[in-house]
C-alpha cells in the first residue's frame, strides 16, 4: 500500500502538472467552448480512461516493451498527428454545413471517443506513466504493479474532477458564444485550430534520448 505522506506528495505533483498548460488541458478547453459544459465533461472522461489504460499499460510492462521498439516513437506521433488533423478537418466541415443553421452539439460519446483516442496516440502520454509513477513506488510497501494501479487510479480520479471543473468554467463561455451570430463557425473554427495545434505539437516532438 502507499503511504500517506507518499500520496500527499504525489497529489501535489499532479496538481503542478494539471495547473501547467498542455494538449490535456487545451483538448478539454477547446471542446467545452464548442460544445458547452457537456462537451468539457466527455473529454475529461475520456482523458481518464486512457489515464486507467496508460496506468495497466504501465503496471504491465506493456509501456516498456513499446517504448523499447525504437521506431514506436514516431509511429504513434505520426498516427496521432494524422488523427488530429482529420478530428480539424471534421470540425470545419461541421461549421461549414450549419452556417445559417443553429450549432448542434456532438455526441457526448463520440467525444469521450476522440479524447480517449487522441490521448492513447500520444507518446509522451506513454512515456510519461512509464517514468513517473515509478518515482512514487516503494517496492518495501509490497507489490510494485498494485502501487502503480493505485497512483493511476488516483491520478485519473485526480485528472477526471479538475478537467471537469475545467470544462464547465469553458463550457460557460461557449454557451456565451453560443447566443452570438456566427457562433458555429468560430466554435468550430477554434476546435479546428486546436487540433491543428495540438498535431503540429505532435509532428515536432523531440525523440527521448536514450541513457
Amino acid at each position: 500500500m502507499i503511504g500517506l505522506a507518499t500520496l500527499s506528495l504525489f497529489l501535489l505533483a499532479v496538481l503542478a502538472l494539471f495547473l501547467s498548460p498542455g494538449p490535456n488541458m487545451a483538448f478539454v478547453l477547446s471542446h467545452g467552448v464548442a460544445h458547452g459544459p457537456r462537451g468539457g465533461f466527455a473529454a475529461a472522461i475520456g482523458i481518464s480512461a486512457a489515464d486507467l489504460v496508460h496506468t495497466l499499460f504501465a503496471a504491465t510492462g506493456v509501456t516498456a516493451l513499446v517504448a523499447a521498439w525504437p521506431p514506436s516513437f514516431d509511429v504513434l506521433r505520426y498516427a496521432g498527428a494524422l488523427y488530429l488533423v482529420w478530428l480539424a478537418v471534421q470540425a470545419l466541415r461541421s461549421g461549414g454545413l450549419r452556417m445559417g443553421a443553429q450549432a448542434q452539439p456532438a455526441g457526448f460519446g463520440r467525444i469521450v471517443r476522440m479524447a480517449l483516442l487522441n490521448n492513447l496516440v500520444n507518446p509522451k502520454a506513454l512515456l510519461f506513466f512509464m517514468v513517473f509513477l515509478p518515482q512514487f513506488v516503494d517496492p518495501s510497501r509490497g507489490s510494485v504493479p498494485l502501487q502503480l494501479v493505485q497512483l493511476g487510479v488516483v491520478l485519473s480520479m485526480a485528472a477526471l474532477a479538475f478537467n471537469t471543473l475545467l470544462g464547465a468554467c469553458s463550457g460557460q463561455i461557449g454557451r456565451w458564444l453560443h447566443s452570438r451570430p456566427g457562433a458555429a463557425r468560430f466554435q468550430s473554427g477554434l476546435l479546428a485550430a486546436v487540433m491543428l495545434g495540438l498535431a503540429v505539437r505532435l509532428l515536432f516532438l523531440d525523440r527521448p534520448s536514450p541513457r
